[in-house]
């Protein structure tokens, strides 16, 4: 009886693998060529478009691409309008310009009589991320496509799925390992917070309350602590935002890992990929070897990509991004 049992739970895990790579395998580039064969450029000319009009594109675009997909997976249901996801507290910080970009490349392709209605906004956001990661001075790739929208979007679903300001290095792999992405895969993600930025209540407990015995966070560089006190005073406006990378905020470079060595990684969670033996050597990889860092970018928002993805008849592909059909 128990080989019989153990023989079953065995064939349902198998099926459950076969099922994963299959939906992950159903995404191709490509996947458009027939359908509609230039979407990739008619994207690519639309947010460069709204890049021109502002930098803050970039950084809001490759947020909502996360937000997006740690939660019920990357299907855009992040851009349904409230009442959804954007009404939770660690959406509601999500800079409108993201939006706004996903917003303009629909249009642009939708613009395309062969490509009407054709190409899901799960697709888009991805391929917006893209042009934006190249846009600012970061590496290129091929994006799998065949994604299809989410027809949920909820308030509760976003809680305890998005990584926290303070986490540790243990409580980032658990959260990553859930969607199938190593610690290398986190730590290159984490690298994307070089065109970042943040609103200063995220970490104002480092400067000011980190302890009853110090006030400042001792892994924190004290000279960088006392440039965020003078950016972010104690009753400041809570929309003031800064930048996460204090030396090249606008190019998508290795500098975040410079920075996590001398003591400058704006969160917790960034700073803890240093302070963690387990973690550093990664860290140090990528601080001094720029390409070693964006071919594991590469890898890491490639699979971040497929996570949790709709293909084949599940979805739909929505007409207007912030609605469902």
């Amino acid at each position: 009886m128990e080989k019989k049992t153990n023989q079953t739970i065995f064939s349902i895990f198998t099926l459950l693998i076969l099922f994963s790579s299959c939906v992950s395998a159903q995404l191709r580039t490509g996947f458009y060529q027939n359908s509609c064969p230039n979407v990739e450029s008619i994207v690519r000319d639309a947010v460069r478009q709204k890049f021109q009009q502002t930098f803050v594109t970039a950084p809001a675009t490759l947020r909502l691409f996360f937000h997006d997909c740690f939660v019920r997976g990357c299907d855009a249901s992040i851009l349904i309008a409230s009442p959804s996801e954007k009404d939770h507290p660690d959406d509601m910080s999500l800079a409108g310009d993201g939006f706004d970009t996903v917003v303009k490349a629909k249009q642009a392709v939708d613009r395309d009589p062969k490509c009407r209605n054709k190409v899901s906004c799960a697709d888009i956001l991805a391929l917006a991320t893209r042009e934006v990661v190249v846009l600012t001075g970061g590496p290129s790739y091929p994006v799998e496509l065949g994604r299809r929208d989410g027809r949920l979007s909820t308030k509760a679903s976003v809680q305890n799925n998005l990584p926290q300001p303070g986490f540790n290095l243990n409580q980032l792999n658990t959260m990553f390992n859930r969607h199938g992405l190593s610690q290398t895969d986190m730590i290159a993600l984490s690298g994307a917070h070089t065109i970042g930025f943040a609103h200063c209540g995220k970490f104002s407990k480092r400067i000011y309350n980190f302890s009853p015995k110090t006030r400042i966070d001792p892994s924190l560089n004290s000279g960088y602590a006392l440039q965020l006190r003078q950016m972010c005073p104690i009753r400041v406006d809570p929309r003031i935002a800064i930048n996460m990378d204090p030396t090249s905020p606008r190019t998508f470079d290795n500098a975040y890992f410079k920075n996590l060595q001398q003591g400058k990684g704006l969160f917790t969670s960034d700073q803890v990929l240093f302070t963690d033996q387990r973690s550093r050597a990664t860290v140090n990889l990528f601080a001094n070897s720029e390409s070693a860092f964006r071919q594991a970018f590469i890898s890491a928002i490639t699979k971040l990509g497929r996570v949790g993805v709709k293909t084949g008849n599940a979805g739909e592909i929505r007409r207007d991004c912030s609605r469902f059909n």
